[in-house]
């Protein structure tokens, strides 16, 4: 009887690694998919729903026009995130416009709200909060900032489609 429980041992102890690897295997590919490839997801859903592509934001509330921002604006009533890059936004901004751009958009979201307040000099915006607006030069890269905003659980934002480009042209009239 000593002799089964032995010859049973070995290829029990087979079984549980070879689960706990392929088990740990599943978890980082399906991790490093999800990182490598974050547009498969949102792409299947709008194949298979009516819902916008990425980087194409339906307008059902989720668009901020010009008289809307400078509303928002003069009511100190925004949280208005620029996701151009350092040198455009060097070169001309929307006031308390805070400049994080899109390359680094979801790191910065994904900060502690402490991390957040030292980096951007800011309070950090909520989940549920309903002010945070992204804009950009036209609406393009605004468009995708909700898209990464919307999949960290930011489901209120929105974006100003207009973007920096009709600011400037409206401020000077």
């Amino acid at each position: 009887m000593r002799s089964l429980g032995c010859s049973l041992q070995g290829p029990l102890i087979f079984i549980m690694l070879s689960y706990l690897l392929s088990r740990s295997l599943c978890q980082v590919v399906t991790e490093v998919n999800r990182r490598s490839y974050p547009t498969f997801g949102p792409a299947f859903r709008a194949f298979t729903t009516s819902s916008p592509q990425r980087g194409e934001a339906s307008d059902n509330g989720s668009v901020v026009t010009y008289s809307q921002l400078k509303s928002m604006l003069s009511n100190h009533d925004v949280q208005l995130f620029d996701v151009r890059n350092p040198d455009e936004y060097q070169a001309g901004r929307i006031s308390s416009a805070v400049n994080i751009p899109l390359g680094n958009l979801e790191e910065s979201l994904k900060l502690s709200p402490e991390h957040f307040q030292q980096k951007f000099n800011v309070t950090p915006p909520g989940k549920d909060d309903d002010n945070i607006v992204f804009h950009c030069r036209s609406g393009n890269r605004s468009a995708k900032a909700l898209d990464i905003a919307r999949h960290l659980g930011f489901n209120r934002v929105r974006h100003y489609k207009g973007g920096y480009s009709e600011w400037e042209e409206r401020e000077r009239q």
